[in-house]
């Protein structure tokens, strides 16, 4: 195994599956806190006490004592996010709350401390719930402006801190899940193309706005994209499988094409013509978005999926698909691939020509606590250690196929409250959280047995993966 000297180390988390303290310092509520049972569930009309997002694992008061053990395990990066309703409670007020920017100062300087360089997500899911309700989120071109003072805040108060930004979290995913992704209260059955087409238009403008703003205000940050990046496969070589692959890739690539290249690809309006879509823009934005494209590509990647005209349906991250016979699936269905992160790292870079980062990829399972040698307790992860070490392998196949890959941030590197299923019992971390699905637990931290090997691959910048055994 051959990693740059440089290759970026490290774990992800999203401030609303984890921070907690949902409404301490002058924090406003967000979409999150009425979701409690995942994206896919109708919304509260207020937050309710079986949402264990309001508490989640307490990363608020933890922090210190959390990021000690990614240092322990020797990270070079973590990436997290702002909670946007932290730093502008509403989303619309004129002045930000100085209390959350204060606890995002120590929690960066923390970083520091031990060497990390945070990855800050601006915008994670978490739009605040004054601008879903009263505006319908990234349905209305004025979040434009709400996000635009938002970046200006964070750009101005981090400048020295956070040199790697990323300005939506999977970003096409708002097609699908709209308020989740987008804060659009309006059900998704009752949104028309045109409506979700044009949301997505709002946000590339506010990306290429932020991106703009990076450029301007940081000229040595770095600031990227991010996509949910899922392989599809034709389930036959037959003609129409494989034009529904082309389709069903249009919808994703079109994002990333966004970002990358800054124009409306031609095959995005055919389908606007086809569709009655008339975007509603100027030439301002669309210059704005052609001149500001992005400085690197970054992705999540969990599973890939099939496309034909025949198959069965599966389970899958948000997009969905048809299953592949080929694979095996996770507890919760997610078919695993780890060919698929080589294929997509390929894909990506032989479309985009640039830079790519993995920031976020694992396995959700169900953990259970054990008795080590010693009497300590732990958890004996091996099905972690093995996805995990199969798609690390594949990300140096790309490495060697000649990819440019910044860095890997493996997803929930601490367990905390599942997105898609509001659950803790969907377990990623390398370290065990003592919390459970009825709320109850001490909140204890302890070690899995991936922690330790995740240290040894850092520690040998992946040389471990196939020489020798790792503890």
């Amino acid at each position: 195994m051959s990693f740059p000297k440089n290759f970026l180390w490290g774990g992800a988390v999203a401030a609303n599956q984890c921070e907690g303290a949902y409404q301490e310092d002058g924090k406003g509520l967000d979409i999150q806190d009425i979701l409690p049972h995942g994206f896919s569930s109708p919304p509260t009309a207020e937050p309710t006490s079986g949402n264990l997002k309001l508490k989640a694992i307490d990363f608020y008061h933890h922090y210190k004592e959390d990021i000690k053990l990614f240092a322990e395990m020797g990270f070079k990066v973590f990436r997290t996010s702002i909670a946007w309703s932290r730093i502008y409670p509403h989303g619309d007020d004129l002045e930000p709350n100085e209390a959350g920017l204060r606890f995002y100062d120590d929690l960066f300087a923390e970083c520091h401390k031990y060497g990390i360089e945070p990855l800050v997500t601006i915008s994670h899911y978490e739009t605040p719930l004054h601008l879903a309700k009263k505006y319908n989120g990234w349905a209305s071109h004025e979040l434009i402006g709400f996000y635009e003072r938002y970046v200006r805040t964070l750009f101005a108060r981090y400048k020295d801190t956070v040199k790697y930004w990323l300005t939506f979290n999977e970003i096409n995913s708002v097609l699908h899940v709209p308020l989740t992704s987008g804060g659009i209260m309006t059900p998704k059955k009752q949104l028309s193309l045109q409506d979700l087409f044009q949301a997505c238009h709002h946000e590339f403008v506010a990306s290429a706005k932020a991106t703009k703003l990076a450029h301007e205000m940081m000229p040595d940050a770095k600031i990227g994209c991010m996509i949910l990046a899922m392989p599809i496969y034709p389930l036959t070589p037959a003609p129409d499988d494989i034009i529904a692959v082309m389709k069903a890739d249009h919808f994703n690539d079109f994002f990333g094409d966004m970002h990358a290249r800054g124009i409306y690809p031609g095959y995005m309006k055919r389908f606007f013509r086809e569709n009655g879509i008339e975007l509603k823009t100027t030439e301002e934005e669309l210059r704005l978005l052609r001149e500001n494209t992005v400085d690197f590509i970054s992705f999540s990647y969990y599973m890939s999926i099939c496309e034909g005209t025949s198959g069965q349906a599966g389970i899958g991250n948000i997009l969905g698909g048809k299953k592949n016979p080929y694979l095996k699936d996770s507890e919760w269905g997610w078919q695993i691939d780890p060919q698929g992160l080589r294929y997509i790292l390929n894909k990506y870079y032989d479309r985009w020509q640039k830079p790519l980062f993995i920031v976020e990829n694992g396995l959700g399972a169900k953990d259970e606590l054990c008795r080590d040698e010693a009497g300590d307790l732990t958890v004996n992860d091996d099905y972690r250690i093995a996805y995990l070490r199969d798609h690390l392998r594949a990300v140096n196949e790309a490495i060697e196929d000649g990819v440019p890959v910044m860095g890997y941030t493996s997803w929930g590197c601490i367990d905390l409250v599942s997105a898609s299923t509001a659950q803790m019992s969907k377990r990623y971390g390398y370290i065990y959280v003592d919390r459970n699905d009825d709320g109850s637990g001490t909140l204890k931290r302890y070690c899995k047995k991936s922690f330790y090997w995740y240290r040894d691959v850092i520690h040998t910048n992946g040389a471990c993966l196939t020489a020798g055994k790792t503890r």
